[in-house]
């Protein structure tokens, strides 16, 4: 069976990157391939998880150094290893126009919240919750969506909601969107972008 190389960008615990792993053990990413796992930080521990997948892990490190230099070494790394998908999950950096144009439909990012609500500059990890508590929304969630130019700008694949429980703070709703949405619909995602990438392989050759 054809399988898509995949590289997960991490810049934290990798929390979703584990949810991948523990999906992919149970048989339920039949098309995908994980070939590295890139850190913009040196001691994230989803390098750990990597690791202990046997998969390569790879530091592009973000502080001091140019936006263009962090992403040529980023490309560099996705060429050496013949990625053909590439999976945000929790990566703390908003890649520039340039790079996405170069995977178009092949980048996926996982948001905290079901876009376009709480999307957009300045909404990651707990800003989002924060925000949604602000707000008192009574249902949050979970986005998976390609990535185009427009931070979480791109066409959602799937999402999953999730209710707001009286008393929740931002970190116990952040668990629990983890636990009930993102872990669930990011595997999901990544298998049905990987079916699309194949078949849209297999028409070009057969043209």
């Amino acid at each position: 069976m054809s399988k898509v190389k995949t590289a997960v960008l991490v810049s934290g615990g990798g929390t979703n990157l584990q949810a991948l792993l523990d999906a992919e053990a149970k048989g339920m990413l039949p098309h995908v391939q994980f070939c590295a796992v890139i850190s913009s930080r040196p001691d994230a521990y989803a390098l750990v998880r990597g690791e202990n997948a046997g998969i390569p892990v790879f530091v592009a490190e973000r502080k001091g150094k140019s936006q263009e230099a962090f992403e040529q070494e980023i490309l560099s790394y996705l060429k050496k290893q013949s990625i053909q998908m590439i999976i945000l999950a929790g990566f703390m950096s908003i890649l520039s126009e340039d790079f996405v144009k170069r995977y178009p439909r092949r980048i996926l990012n996982v948001h905290p919240a079901l876009l376009p609500s709480f999307g957009g500059k300045g909404y990651y990890g707990l800003h989002v919750h924060e925000a949604a508590l602000a707000r008192g929304v009574k249902v949050t969630g979970a986005t998976v969506h390609y990535v185009n130019e427009i931070a979480d700008g791109g066409e959602i694949i799937l999402q999953k909601a999730v209710d707001v429980l009286p008393g929740d703070t931002p970190e116990i709703l952040q668990r629990r969107v983890m636990e009930q949405a993102e872990w669930i619909i990011l595997p999901q995602a990544t298998e049905i972008a990987a079916i699309e990438i194949l078949s849209v392989g297999k028409v070009k050759s057969e043209k």
